[in-house]
């Protein structure tokens, strides 16, 4: 009789089958219908998140990283924050705005777009380690949607809000598609933040907000708000950066 054989790579596979499993739990929440369910599959989304963090802790932590994990995750991490944000996005604020099926193809595009910048990422990545991603990570995108349901969405008038919701699925669609560089999260040690203090700078001003919002839910977006933003400064700034250097150069010929 052939002896079951657990491997350390079962431990972040687990974490992994969790934030997928909370995707799909956020979806059934969604169906249901209802401001409470709304909120509920959004915290759904919240809790994928935090499985998809510890399962890259527990693989680092295994010594186990493995490219069936990294596949494995990215499958998560469209059902988790692509396709239920997606369908949250469209039951809360796209279900009316439909003229053509505009509201379907709206709010399409961040699970769309996820998948593509998924597809990119396992196509270049070299090795398990990485410091930085091209494009914002769909996890960053689920997360900013659910945390505008948490912050915003009411049922008296969920309607108001489809003047900036459509904006920010436009822009967050984008920004996974697109180039600009994004820092993972800090490690937590004294050398990981001096390497990157944006993260403890934004931290401690959503923190500072609270004084001004009193309500963690406003904070936790306007968190993701002031992470995205610094991204496309910081790419902007790059930007202008180098053509002035390409300028001097040419000039010094």
């Amino acid at each position: 009789m052939n002896k079951i054989r657990i491997t350390p790579s079962v431990i972040p596979n687990l974490f992994t089958a969790m934030n997928m499993f909370s995707g799909f739990l956020s979806i059934i929440y969604t169906a249901k219908g209802g401001t409470e369910n709304f909120h509920i599959a959004a915290l759904c989304i919240v809790l994928a998140a935090i499985f998809d963090t510890l399962d890259g802790a527990m693989a680092r932590l295994t010594h186990s990283s493995s490219e069936i994990g990294v596949e494995l995750d990215s499958l998560s991490d469209v059902i988790s924050f692509g396709a239920a944000p997606a369908f949250l996005i469209y039951s809360t604020y796209f279900n009316d705005f439909n003229p053509i099926g505009l509201g379907i193809l709206f709010a399409s595009l961040p699970m769309i777009a996820g998948g593509f910048r998924l597809a990119r990422f396992n196509v270049q990545l070299v090795g398990f380690e990485k410091s930085s991603f091209k494009g914002l990570p769909i996890p960053a995108s689920g997360m900013a949607l659910a945390a505008f349901i948490l912050a915003f969405y009411e049922k008296d008038f969920p309607q108001q809000l489809v003047v900036f919701i459509l904006p920010l699925v436009l822009i967050l669609s984008y920004l996974m598609v697109s180039t600009i560089k994004y820092d993972t999260f800090p490690k937590f040690s004294l050398k990981a933040i001096k390497e990157k203090p944006l993260y403890p700078f934004i931290i401690l001003v959503s923190l500072i907000s609270y004084a001004f919002f009193q309500d963690i839910t406003k904070v936790f977006f306007f968190f993701f708000v002031l992470l995205i933003s610094l991204g496309i400064l910081r790419h902007i700034f790059n930007f202008f950066k180098m053509k002035s250097s390409n300028k001097k150069r040419t000039q010094s010929v």
